[in-house]
Order: C-alpha cells, then structure tokens, then sequence
C-alpha cells in the first residue's frame, strides 16, 4: 500500500473507532453498563480487577482495544510492512480517534450550551 493510500486509512479507520469508543464510554445506550464497570473499578479487590473494569470507563483506555481488533479485522499497517507497522498503525489511530472525539465532545458540548441558552431566552421572553 503506498503512503497516500496509508495516510487515507489512518484518517477512515479512525472514524469507526473513535464511533465505538465514544459510544460505549459516553451514550445512554451502554449506561448501565458502564455504570457497573465504574463501581468495580472502584470497589474491587484486586488491582488487575479494578483496571479491567477501568477500561471500559476511560475512552483512552478503551481506544486502545478497539484498535487492537480494528487493525487485527483490517490487517491495517502504516509506514512498515512488518510487526512494527502493526504498533505505528496502533498508536496513530489511537492518537487520530482520540482527536475525533475531542472534537466531537467540544461540539456537543457547545450544541447544549446553545440549547440552553436559547431556552433561558424563551422562558425569559415568556414571563
């Protein structure tokens, strides 16, 4: 795969990725869940029980393993043709959909501040 073809895929796969990060550590879909994981990576025993439930709570954490199987299903290399282009691709699409989301977040961030703000307009306008 030449390197156009590479930086392409970087910016794509990171799409779904950071799509199923964000959902499983951020939508009411996955609350119960997630809210499961929170108390026991907080109340468990043990150290290993505690960051295995930690995981599916932290988006950068979990990006990590939803890479793993992203560039496992996709075969995905970058730069090396070899196991090394396994570990850049790896860290290179952490790092992209990792941005994605922090776009994402501050744009739903700023959509419900502007909701509200225009409902304390309306209920103002009102009285």
């Amino acid at each position: 795969m030449d390197i156009a073809t590479q930086i392409i895929w970087l910016f794509v796969l990171a799409i779904p990725i950071s799509c199923v990060v964000w959902t499983v550590t951020h939508e009411e879909f996955f609350n119960e869940p997630r809210d499961f994981c929170v108390r026991k990576s907080q109340n468990s025993k043990t150290l290993f029980e505690r960051k295995m439930f930690y995981l599916f709570t932290c988006e950068y954490c979990f990006s990590h393993y939803v890479t793993l199987f992203f560039i496992f299903f996709t075969d995905y290399k970058l730069l090396i043709n070899d196991w090394r282009g396994y570990v850049i691709s790896l860290f290179a699409l952490v790092w992209i959909a990792n941005v994605y989301m922090s776009i994402f977040g501050f744009i739903r961030q700023d959509i419900k501040k502007e909701k509200y703000q225009i409902e304390e307009i309306q209920s103002h306008s009102n009285k």
